[in-house]
């Protein structure tokens, strides 16, 4: 590869760790780099690189939040288990069914997503500091299950959607949620990427050399998040969201 290729792509991993560790939505800027810069290698090879190089950046943001920020164990727990789970599964569907099926239906709740969120001022301002009972445990599991396949699947705008999650169904404020969605999504990447190595498809030398890349973002963008707080994270995820819907509808309809 040419030094300039992997400069690029090393680019691309910190940019995608930065923007991750606030709000999740790396692989919007990793995946496309990727697959720009080594158009010859298979879907699967690139998905398993980049997960490689995801999961250090998403690990050590989980834990620099974890060291800064409360972390409701009760919810975040049980959709990370079960999104290892069902995130393994989704990576065996990598190359059985086509993706082009899931971008209209991503697309519409994008947009439900991001518009319910602009137009609720106070979602995700103030942490309800709730007891999570029981029924919240399962309602992570099957969150957890849903967007944990997905993600194994395909992946674009994993993190947004477990933000809102917590926020909306958990009573987290956003920073708590990014936590949460954090420790969810390493543990997503971790079953994505056993999958994905088991079956030889990564690139060890350039997944590894865009992970410190990686690792370098998240440190940046998890301590943008813990200095500004809630309404910092907010304004970003409705950023990333944005251009998400855009992404998707271009992809979509083109």
């Amino acid at each position: 590869m040419e030094p300039s290729s992997l400069i690029l792509l090393c680019a691309a991993a910190f940019a995608a760790g930065l923007i991750d560790a606030v709000v999740g939505g790396g692989g919007l800027i990793q995946i496309p780099a990727l697959f720009n810069v080594l158009p010859q290698a298979q879907p699967a090879t690139l998905f398993g690189t980049n997960k490689l190089a995801s999961i250090f950046g998403t690990t050590s943001a989980a834990l620099r939040y974890a060291r800064r920020i409360d972390v409701p164990w009760r919810a975040a727990l049980p959709a990370a288990i079960a999104a290892f789970i069902l995130s393994y599964f989704g990576a065996m569907t990598v190359a059985l069914l086509p993706k082009e099926w899931l971008r209209p239906l991503v697309l519409v709740l994008l947009i439900v997503v991001t518009v319910y969120t602009y137009m609720r001022k106070d979602l995700g301002a103030v942490d309800q500091r709730r007891v999570h009972s029981r029924r919240d445990m399962l309602l992570a599991i099957l969150f957890g299950g849903v967007i944990g396949f997905y993600d194994g699947f395909f992946g674009p705008g994993t993190g947004s959607f477990l933000i809102f999650v917590f926020v909306r169904f958990f009573g987290l404020d956003f920073l708590r949620a990014s936590v949460s969605a954090k420790i969810v999504n390493a543990a997503t990447n971790l079953a994505a990427l056993m999958f994905f190595g088991a079956n030889a498809h990564v690139l060890l030398a350039i997944g590894l050399a865009m992970a410190l890349f990686n690792i370098g973002g998240s440190l940046v963008g998890s301590h943008l998040a813990i200095r500004h707080g809630a309404a910092f994270v907010r304004r970003v995820f409705l950023g990333v969201a944005g251009i998400f819907i855009l992404k998707f509808a271009w992809d979509t309809f083109t």
